[in-house]
């Protein structure tokens, strides 16, 4: 299970907005569906999800119509507010949303769709474990609307699933992609490399493996090791050892090398696809600070500046909408230097990256030693934005730090 919520203000019990809350009508809304069920949790994860034994009287089988009721709050909340938007872009995350069964996917997705509408040529994208994509799955998914799987292969190394706890077997990452272009979905496949064990010959192995998947969209993440994990755990035992920082820095360029004569093409620093048209716009929407309603425990929301988070555990939030009230734990408007350093941080991971006119006045000065570093790239910085090089972006934190400190 993840960590606490963080700290804020009390959330209201009926999940109104702020009267005086000003929703622009032109910016994009997006809707994320938080499935929290997990066969195994893997021993790097802190993400909010629960196995059956964590439960604690909620049921996976109940889980569809307890976030429809979710839907339908969210639908009052937001017409009340006058910031009722058609959906940009839907995405189930997890967990495994291809747990549940993919009849309960499309109901969730139908509720949704009748709440807000959906965009012309919208991109709805549910996450999916390989060992849980049959034909029959992934054509059900097309059939309710779903445009693009995005497929946890981890790695092709076994003993590199082993070291995450990833318990899918290798092959099943080839059929689930067969099956998912079959139905005619688009498909990412997502990697992490550093794991304890890793070799740069076993990270080589398995961007071949992605690459002659001829998938859409590739994510590979270095490894974090996060507090209260398994795997956080073994290595202050010593059982296993930590991340190699610059190990993972060779990995990360070979990636970025390998991808790029394949004909991929960074967008964001851990995100490559073949065209423009098959980023993740879900994730964009995250990074340019969109608004977007989380649905399920744990969820977080953000509409106008205004973010929320839902109740942690399953039982906690089907108790909540079952009481008719809101499942938001609490809520928080960032003051204006909070807001500029998470448009910093996440703007400059994109390769369209920040406005130097956007950047703290201060610091804008700044700019120029960052391209005798070698960290942004002169050629834009002339057109008036930040963008990193390769470089920057095995340093992106570094380069955020030296913008807003």
């Amino acid at each position: 299970m993840a960590g606490p919520l963080p700290l804020g203000d009390p959330a209201p019990t009926d999940g109104h907005l702020p009267s005086d809350l000003s929703v622009d009508p032109a910016v994009p809304f997006s809707a994320y569906l938080h499935v929290p069920f997990c066969r195994v949790r893997c021993g790097y994860c802190d993400f909010n999800t629960y196995t059956s034994s964590e439960l604690r009287g909620a049921k996976q089988e109940d889980y569809a119509t307890t976030l429809i009721g979710e839907i339908d709050l969210a639908r009052r909340v937001l017409a009340d507010a006058g910031a009722l938007r058609a959906m940009d872009t839907v995405f189930f995350g997890g967990g495994t949303p291809t747990l549940l069964p993919p009849g309960d996917l499309a109901r969730m997705l139908d509720a949704a769709t009748d709440a807000f509408g959906l965009v012309d040529g919208a991109e709805v994208t549910v996450e999916a474990n390989p060992d849980t994509v049959t034909p029959q799955v992934a054509r059900t998914l097309a059939d309710a609307g779903v445009t693009r799987l995005s497929i946890g292969m981890q790695s092709a190394v076994p003993h590199v699933l082993a070291a995450l706890d990833r318990t899918h077997h290798p092959d099943n990452v080839t059929t689930a992609v067969a099956a998912a272009k079959e139905a005619g979905l688009a498909v990412s496949v997502d990697l992490i490399y550093g794991a304890p064990g890793e070799t740069l010959g076993d990270w080589e192995a398995s961007l071949d493996a992605a690459l002659a998947l001829d998938s859409d969209h590739i994510s590979a993440y270095a490894l974090i090791i996060e507090d209260g994990t398994k795997l956080a755990r073994q290595i202050r035992r010593g059982e296993v050892p930590a991340p190699d920082d610059d190990l993972q820095a060779d990995m990360y360029e070979l990636a970025d090398a390998r991808l790029a004569a394949a004909g991929f093409d960074w967008y964001e620093v851990s995100n490559w696809s073949r065209s423009e048209q098959q980023r993740s716009r879900h994730n964009l929407a995250y990074w340019r600070g969109n608004d977007w309603w989380g649905f399920g425990p744990g969820a977080h929301s953000h509409v106008a500046g205004l973010r929320w988070w839902n109740v942690k555990h399953p039982a906690a939030y089907a108790q909540r909408l079952a009481a008719a009230e809101s499942p938001a734990a609490g809520t928080e408007r960032p003051d204006e230097a909070s807001r500029t350093l998470e448009r910093v941080l996440l703007l400059s991971r994109i390769r369209e990256g920040i406005a130097i006119a956007d950047l703290p006045a201060e610091r804008r000065t700044r700019v120029a030693g960052l391209i005798a570093d070698g960290l942004v790239d002169p050629g834009a910085a002339v057109r008036g934005r930040v963008q990193l090089t390769l470089r920057g972006r095995l340093l992106a934190d570094a380069v955020v730090r030296e913008l807003t400190d």
